[in-house]
């Protein structure tokens, strides 16, 4: 399995691309303001097929390339879950909210994902997992054999995704964050934001984390 990552837009946003070596299809996840073109060339240069833009949830920071991932691979699906599709529906509530200055166009999903759904990336198998707080549909991508989890911005590096935006809920976070670690300790963790780490090492240091689970 290949992955490569690139951080921009203005909230220094990570997005990924994953690929299966073995039928060269990839997906991107998630898409940051001008910051999936470099992923889209490596994918070129490498003779792989992005199949999917799978998103982690519907902030402005995390979809709002998504029309330039439409326009380089017309057949990709996009997929979020049902409940932040409204956000990427209507992002000028976004654009005033935060003050941006520039245009994001509206999303429209190819399909929602659920909590437990089983995808496919080539061979590889992905389950989606419904980890909300951030905001209500966010969801997290785990590749059980890989033993690696696209995170979004549950946990952060140390940090955790905040809770102050008009549809989150800080009990709804620390729940899903308690669900996520009791995956495997040695499962990567790619977050939305920041360096990659590993579930064990935010066990240990990650405050926030620790909080959740009662060990501070």
């Amino acid at each position: 399995m290949l992955t490569l990552t690139n951080t921009g837009g203005v909230a220094m946003t990570n997005c990924f691309l994953i690929a299966d070596g073995a039928t060269r299809q990839a997906v991107i996840f998630d898409a940051p303001d001008h910051s999936t073109e470099p992923l889209l060339n490596q994918a070129n240069q490498r003779g792989l097929e992005v199949v999917g833009l799978w998103l982690t949830h519907g902030h402005f920071d995390h979809f709002a390339d998504h029309e330039v991932v439409r326009r380089r691979w017309p057949s990709v699906k996009i997929l979020i879950h049902a409940l932040d599709e409204p956000k990427a529906r209507h992002p000028e509530v976004q654009t005033r909210l935060f003050g941006l200055s520039f245009e994001i166009p509206p999303l429209k999903a190819d399909a929602h994902v659920s909590d437990n759904q089983k995808l496919q990336l080539g061979l590889v198998e992905v389950i989606v997992m419904h980890t909300p707080g951030h905001s209500p549909g966010h969801v997290a991508y785990y590749f059980p054999r890989e033993k690696v989890l696209v995170g979004g911005d549950l946990i952060i590096g140390g940090s955790v995704g905040r809770t102050d935006l008009p549809d989150s809920k800080h009990e709804d976070l620390e729940a899903s964050i308690r669900r996520v670690m009791a995956l495997p300790p040695e499962t990567q963790l790619l977050g939305g934001h920041g360096p990659a780490t590993t579930l064990a090492r935010e066990r240990r240091t990650n405050h926030f984390v620790r909080q959740a689970l009662d060990l501070d």
